[in-house]
């Protein structure tokens, strides 16, 4: 296992604006693919069409491309183990079900909703299963003819998991060591549906993983109680020699540590939880990013990585090269990380400091269009950016005696009261004196309200 070349993925879905936890996870995947000198493949899982959002796709790879996380593969990039889209490969799954069913590793199953509805009401937690399956209307109760007929006669239809009951299932995890699961405890998951002739998540995962021959899972800790199955599937398949590892990551919470850390958090407290500003193109509403917030794309990199992982030393300000260097997986917590907010406006503004007048002006926040299917829409790109502007307006509000920086005058447009409100005070508190001459006048209104800013500011500094 060792020997073999590092393959890592990340694998989203395309039904919304890329949460800012799917980005810490892509991140410690190429953390760890480019310190071994590995691949990052980028592959889509659509299996869901009900859930598809028109711009998704295009949003999370733009996403992706301001935060600087390169792919080597995948969706978009090429490669030699496509197609990376799974709505692309359904023959492939096709023929990976009947392997399960020719081996008896499966079966299918007739049952309604109605009829799961009411076992579930005649059985208390129903499930599924070995206590359970043999009464159900299924390729194991039924004669084989009755379910060639059931089928010809386009009879919907599920294909399950057939897991034996009391085997211990242990899974090895770089970050929590070894996780033993009994099997009664899962029940015989849907890995196919008939309806739309496309496998669940579960059945994809594992044959995509194996073909592209990906080495290490390093996934969320919410697919945790699912990696026992997946464990037995790929026994089922005779793939355990090449079963890859695991690796399951801290949770992001809540900043006050109760609870996974949604969107309705950032809208409560004032923050993104999305890369990007994401317009919904069903409902219309408009979520913040932190590109479109004043964020410099580095300084989120390193908020991130440090969530759940640290570097064994009190060093903070990491370059990206330096977190390819530093990362470890075994140094990831096992316990959740709470998402300090106030910590992510300190290290943006620790970036930006390090940056010149010149670089930080001439950074480019402005999105790129993704037509009128949602995402990202067009920007008007002012001489000045925006947006590093304004946080840095909001962000000296909030501190004393340190250090400001503002750009000259000449690269501030005229209109930039289109954008936000500048207060005059604070372009006269970051200038030296011979600078001051430059501000624009506007005749006897422009020197009256100069000599009145230079007041109110000596009545600052004096306060």
């Amino acid at each position: 296992m060792s020997e073999r070349k590092v393959r890592v993925r990340f694998a989203p879905s395309p039904t919304g604006a890329l949460h800012i936890g799917g980005v810490r996870t892509a991140l410690y995947n190429y953390l760890f693919a480019r310190q071994h000198g590995g691949d990052l493949i980028f592959r889509i899982e659509d299996t869901d069409s009900n859930r598809f959002v028109p711009g998704a796709e295009e949003y999370i790879i733009e996403s992706f491309k301001w935060l600087g996380i390169n792919f080597d593969e995948g969706v978009s990039f090429g490669g030699n183990y496509g197609p990376y889209r799974q709505s692309e490969r359904r023959d492939i799954y096709k023929k990976y079900v009947q392997v399960l069913l020719d081996s008896g590793k499966a079966y299918i199953a007739f049952d309604t909703p109605a009829e799961l509805d009411a076992k579930r009401q005649e059985i208390s937690n129903f499930q599924y299963d070995a206590s359970t399956r043999m009464s159900m209307r299924n390729s194991l109760t039924l004669p084989k003819e009755e379910v060639d007929a059931l089928i010809a006669d386009g009879k919907q239809y599920v294909v399950r998991f057939k897991i034996e009951p009391n085997e211990d299932v242990h899974v090895h995890d770089i970050i929590r060591g070894e996780v033993v699961i009994n099997s009664s405890i899962l029940d015989d998951k849907v890995l196919y549906k008939s309806a739309d002739e496309l496998p669940t998540y579960h059945l994809a995962n594992i044959v995509d993983d194996h073909l592209m021959e990906v080495s290490h899972v390093i996934r969320g800790e919410e697919w945790l109680p699912s990696a026992p199955l997946h464990v037995l599937l790929y026994r089922a398949f005779g793939w355990a020699d090449t079963m890859p590892e695991f690796a399951h990551l801290p949770l992001l919470l809540k900043p006050d540590g109760n609870g996974k850390l949604s969107k309705r958090d950032g809208d409560r407290l004032g923050f993104p939880v999305f890369p990007l500003e994401w317009h919904d193109p069903k409902t219309g509403e408009v979520s913040s990013g932190y590109r479109e917030s004043g964020y410099l794309p580095e300084a989120v990199i390193n908020f991130l990585a440090l969530l759940g992982w640290n570097p064994g030393n009190d060093q903070e300000l990491m370059s990206l090269d330096e977190l390819v260097k530093l990362f470890d997986l075994h140094r990831c917590s096992k316990a959740g990380a709470k998402f300090d907010f106030e910590k992510g406006k300190w290290f943006n503004h620790e970036y930006i400091l390090k940056k010149s007048n010149e670089e930080v002006a001439g950074g480019r926040h402005a999105g790129t269009s993704s037509g009128t299917d949602g995402g990202i829409r067009n920007a008007v790109r002012p001489p000045v950016d925006i947006h590093h502007l304004l946080f840095l307006i909001h962000y000296d509000q909030q501190l004393s005696g340190q250090r400001r920086i503002i750009f000259p005058l000449e690269q501030v447009p005229r209109n930039s009261s289109r954008f936000f409100k500048i207060p005059r005070h604070f372009f006269y508190r970051n200038m030296g004196r011979g600078d001051r001459g430059k501000l624009p006048s506007r005749g006897t209104a422009g020197r009256k309200q100069k000599r009145n800013t230079q007041a109110g500011n000596q009545r600052m500094e004096k306060g």
